[in-house]
């Protein structure tokens, strides 16, 4: 059945969405990402708008105007710190509060989304509350701007480990305004089937919104999360390609190094996936 899906919606995907049109970009730092995007030749922007570790506000960018100018999508990734599933008050309460300040941030520099990992529960505690906790988050968001949720590599603890636990998140937050990130990398390490996550997620949620294409480091279910350059790790080529052809969707490259590195890996999209 997962199969019969998948060619269904690549069939879907290749009379509405033109590979060539799918925005293909980097994460680049956050200190001159424009200058960053355009040396490696990316059509689409990723960066954080502030210290990835902080609980701090992020401060008013200098150049938040002209990344709200210009044609490439800007794209902000949420701290890490957050987790907006946890049971510690001290962890979920700030979460919500820097999910509101970075989605701020987010809209100032025009952003289409706001990535954010999908977060844990407590080891003794089901998945369940972290859906509820989803919502709650979600309902302290001052501005407009979707909120795109990232499945992670480990723990089994994790809200969106397995990717089937999207269809119950969305049964509790579908109404407001969130969408998908699909991480090649995370699923691998989870151990998921990268063949039928698309179909998974399109069946759940209705779309991929984003893929973060990348290769990892280690084995299938091994847990980690250690990102590898696009055909130098351990997920087969045809699986990553299968999934940016599947998800229709634009791609973020995660993946490690400077500007010759990420370059070989857009050229790796190009030739593997007729980007």
């Amino acid at each position: 059945m997962v199969a019969a899906t998948l060619v269904v919606h690549r069939a879907v995907l290749t009379r509405t969405t033109s590979m060539s049109e799918l925005a293909l970009g980097v994460h680049v730092p956050g200190d001159r990402p424009l200058a960053e995007a355009a040396d490696r030749g990316a059509g689409l922007i990723q960066m954080f708008v502030g210290d990835p570790q902080s609980w701090k506000k992020p401060a008013a960018r200098a150049d938040a105007d002209d990344l709200a100018k210009t044609e490439l999508p800007v794209y902000v990734h949420a701290p890490y710190l957050i987790n907006v599933a946890s049971p510690n008050n001290r962890i979920r309460i700030p979460s919500r509060k820097n999910l509101v300040t970075a989605a701020e941030a987010a809209v100032s520099v025009g952003a289409t989304a706001l990535i954010v990992h999908g977060g844990h529960v407590g080891d003794d505690e089901s998945i369940e509350v972290g859906f509820e906790r989803w919502a709650k988050a979600l309902d302290n968001l001052t501005v407009d701007i979707q909120v795109l949720i990232e499945n992670t590599a480990g723990g089994g603890n994790a809200v969106v480990r397995d990717i089937a636990n999207f269809a119950p998140l969305w049964d509790a937050i579908g109404s407001y305004n969130v969408g998908t990130c699909l991480d090649t990398c995370h699923a691998w390490a989870a151990g998921q089937d990268l063949e039928g996550s698309v179909a998974t997620i399109v069946d759940a949620c209705g779309s991929v919104d984003l893929v973060h294409l990348n290769d990892s480091r280690d084995g299938f279910d091994s847990r980690r999360d250690r990102h590898a350059n696009l055909g130098s790790g351990e997920i087969p080529e045809g699986l990553m390609a299968a999934v940016v052809s599947d998800a229709g969707a634009p791609i973020v490259l995660e993946t490690p190094g400077g500007v010759d590195d990420h370059r070989a890996d857009i050229d790796w999209v190009h030739r593997h996936c007729g980007h």
